[in-house]
């Protein structure tokens, strides 16, 4: 008896979980009898629509449930109900890369790209994104912008009750994302830990997602968001008055978003179908397709030296033991109160 309630309990908790979604909408063609396609994504609507509208005038017969959460997740409901989606889409690169390494993703012998941007034909990069400085524009007005991690730290410091509690970052315990940026700055540079202690001086907001730090940015209660997805903040043309993007120059740090066919789907074709569409419009005309997406820079030839690559030392940090130790780190350098 007990282990019924155990498990009516686990199941209960799943389901619940599993319906918490930041954004959640169904996209379909009209088709009388649509096949129904689950595409889980840490990617919002509002980027990622003209894939999806695109894709369903190429194949009017499928029905889209497009599920929006954050990279960790993301993660945690996918291996909780691998049967229950088709299609994963994510930008935590090392997460999704354990997901393929522990099995959850169909392999794909037929599904043509490049060496570099897939990992053993199961886990496949469709774009190139850079984490970035988005600083108010009025708080900056005037002012040298800040173009490396020592320069941020110096603005930061010359005016420490400007900026204090109007900074932000990922809180790496809860976004995917974040814990990969954090670790591979880490990895690149001391600067990153003197930059953190900084921000945590100044009682640092932290935050799960890309899109709410660029919204307070732009409304000021954030002067400066650290790390944040240069993409999203670029995709936000109506805060283009308010919002300054910097890319910086001392050690670039470049992810690649990656998607993947769930190994248990039950519409193989269909989702085969969608991943192929998401890599076919990656260098696709615009014309050819009614929407193309930005080239994955450096997936052919020599590498961009700042891209995070798709290989097995990407999950080193997944380590219980080293992920507890990284965080313990950084949660003492980023919260500092008493």
């Amino acid at each position: 008896m007990r282990f019924i309630v155990s498990l009516i309990l686990a199941v209960w908790a799943v389901t619940a979980a599993a319906q918490d979604w930041e954004e959640r909408q169904v996209f379909a063609s009209g088709a009388a009898q649509a096949t129904p396609l689950r595409v889980l994504s840490s990617t919002d609507i509002a980027l990622f629509e003209p894939v999806l509208q695109s894709f369903l005038a190429r194949y009017p017969g499928v029905e889209v449930e497009y599920l929006v959460t954050s990279t960790a997740s993301l993660d945690t409901y996918f291996r909780a109900d691998p049967d229950g989606y088709d299609v994963v889409i994510s930008s935590a690169m090392d997460l999704q890369l354990k997901l393929a390494n522990d099995g959850f993703a169909l392999r794909l012998e037929d599904v043509s790209h490049p060496p570099r941007a897939q990992w053993r034909q199961s886990l496949f990069a469709f774009t190139t994104e850079a984490a970035a400085f988005v600083l108010n524009r009025a708080a900056f007005a005037g002012q040298e912008l800040p173009t490396t991690r020592q320069g941020l730290i110096r603005v930061l410091r010359a005016a420490p009750e400007t900026f204090r509690g109007r900074v932000g970052t990922y809180d790496i315990r809860a976004s995917g994302l974040g814990y990969l940026f954090a670790t591979q700055d880490a990895r690149a540079s001391e600067t990153f830990w003197r930059l953190t202690e900084v921000m945590g001086a100044l009682e640092a907001r932290l935050y799960c997602c890309s899109g709410e730090m660029i919204e307070d940015v732009a409304a000021g209660r954030l002067l400066v968001a650290y790390n944040v997805l240069g993409s999203y903040a670029a995709a936000r043309g109506d805060l283009g008055g308010q919002i300054e993007i910097i890319q910086p120059v001392d050690f670039p740090t470049t992810m690649m978003r990656t998607v993947f066919v769930a190994e248990r789907t039950k519409v193989p074709g269909p989702a085969v179908d969608f991943l192929r569409h998401v890599l076919a419009l990656q260098s696709a005309d615009a014309g050819e397709e009614g929407y193309a997406l930005p080239p994955l820079a450096g997936a052919t030839g020599e590498a961009l030296p700042s891209t995070i690559a798709l290989e097995p030392a990407l999950i080193t940090y997944l380590d219980q033991l080293k992920r507890k130790t990284f965080i313990r780190e950084w949660e003492s350098a980023i919260i500092q109160g008493p």
